[in-house]
């Protein structure tokens, strides 16, 4: 008589679950992307899924997290590196119009598709916080330059900093509506037209 012994937990590879699970949040949105949906992305059982990584929220807060340090991180490294606000954004902008594009993962900004349709108020809280966090951002690099002497003393720094956030944000959306690269650096380039004269 032949027996069959009960193996241990098929093991997979974290990192890779978690990739695959950013890609369906990413394309899908959070409400509409279903423990179904992620196990079946991710190639694993549910048991596996809430063993790993909590549950459906859980694993959303841990993707953001990842997406932000990842696919994300271009804004933080270009306000890092550049030396005013406007060669900052600028920078973002343009990279924004690349990687919204660019093959291999979905259209668009995670953190700005996620939340279209979101009724699950502690995310759509999560994700405006961060949103509003990076115009935050945005508007005290703004108001330095001016401070500094870098733009001029009327400039307007919030409404700059909402503007250059609705470009970004409005760029995601065109993105995932088919714009390509080049029309989105075009949105971009005019986008900073708006931006008061450098400084002679």
């Amino acid at each position: 008589m032949v027996t069959t012994q009960r193996g241990r937990p098929r093991s997979f590879d974290r990192l890779t679950a978690l990739e695959k699970a950013t890609m369906a949040f990413w394309e899908h949105g959070y409400e509409t992307t279903s423990v179904a949906d992620l196990t079946r992305a991710m190639g694993i059982s549910a048991p596996s899924l809430y063993a790993a990584f909590g549950d459906k929220k859980t694993l959303f807060e841990e993707v953001v997290e990842a997406y932000a340090g990842s696919y994300g991180a271009y804004g933080g490294r270009a306000f890092a590196e550049e030396t005013s606000a406007r060669a900052a954004i600028g920078r973002l902008l343009g990279e924004a119009a690349e990687l919204f594009t660019e093959p291999g993962h979905p259209r668009g900004c995670l953190m700005i598709s996620a939340a279209v349709n979101c009724s699950t108020p502690e995310v759509e809280e999560a994700l405006r916080a961060r949103r509003n966090s990076n115009l935050a951002s945005f508007e005290a690099r703004i108001r330095g330059d001016v401070e500094s002497g870098e733009l001029p003393a009327d400039t307007d720094a919030r409404a700059l900093a909402r503007f250059s956030g609705a470009v970004l944000q409005g760029m995601s959306q065109q993105a995932r509506d088919g714009a390509t690269a080049e029309e989105l650096a075009a949105v971009a380039a005019v986008a900073m037209l708006a931006w008061p004269p450098e400084r002679p």
